[in-house]
């Protein structure tokens, strides 16, 4: 399966060229699920998820003018037949994976078998993740939290960490978590973000030194493009690749 690893959505002309690249046809010719299961531990969730599906949000990535979208929502599927829902995967040319908690959409897309499933899925398929949605695609990920997460499954391992900010320093825990193994490189998004001082490159730098993988620091303008493995990033902004 292709896979396009954004910070923010599809934020620029270099980012859509490259997504209507990998599904090999232009998005209007392409059918779409969109998956907001990320988002619901945040408070506001239900309405983040309806902005989002909306066009009303600051990330395009469902309105983008797709032949077809519908929602697939992984809480839901262990609980309804697999042949209500698996061949309306295989038929998807795009898996659309909203942002939110990255620890809490792996652990569904594994319950939900959604992880298990996406090898099988055709080649001519993408992936096109949004911040968690990005960072939950690896085999090994690290995620920056201001509390404990909540949900079903907790972290492999946490540890407390302090980043520096123009406001002065943060704590902020880092809590290792399994993703789906998509892609065998990690992610950080919102580079240089002013609503997200942890990932600053001097804290993305220390922050990919936790990650057992190369790390890419992706900001909004950016993405990661995959291919048979083979890795390229789009940006008309900032990124870094940082190595073990």
């Amino acid at each position: 399966m292709k896979a396009l690893l954004t910070s923010s959505g599809i934020q620029n002309r270099s980012i859509r060229d490259a997504l209507e690249d990998l599904l090999g046809k232009p998005i209007a010719e392409s059918d779409a699920l969109f998956i907001p299961t990320a988002v619901y531990p945040f408070p506001g969730g239900p309405g983040m998820a309806w902005r989002a599906l909306s066009g009303r949000g600051s990330s395009l990535l469902a309105d983008l003018g797709w032949k077809s979208l519908g929602v697939l929502e992984l809480s839901v599927l262990p609980s309804i037949e697999e042949a209500a829902w698996v061949p309306t995967v295989r038929d998807a040319d795009a898996l659309l994976v909203w942002g939110g908690d990255p620890l809490f959409l792996a652990d569904w897309m594994r319950r939900s078998g959604l992880t298990g499933l996406l090898p099988s899925l055709r080649p001519e398929a993408v992936y096109v993740g949004v911040s968690a949605g990005s960072i939950a695609a690896a085999t090994t990920f690290v995620e920056t939290y201001r509390e404990p997460p909540r949900g079903n499954e907790g972290p492999v391992s946490s540890q407390e960490v302090v980043f520096a900010t123009p406001d002065g320093d943060v704590d902020r825990l880092l809590v290792t978590g399994r993703g789906a193994g998509l892609v065998d490189f990690a992610v950080i998004p919102h580079l240089e973000h002013p609503d997200h001082p942890d990932a600053s490159l001097a804290n993305a730098e220390k922050w990919a030194a936790h990650i057992p993988a190369p790390t890419y620091a992706i900001d909004d303008e950016s993405a990661v493009k995959v291919v048979d493995g083979a890795v390229e990033v789009v940006s008309e902004g900032q990124w870094r690749l940082f190595q073990p």
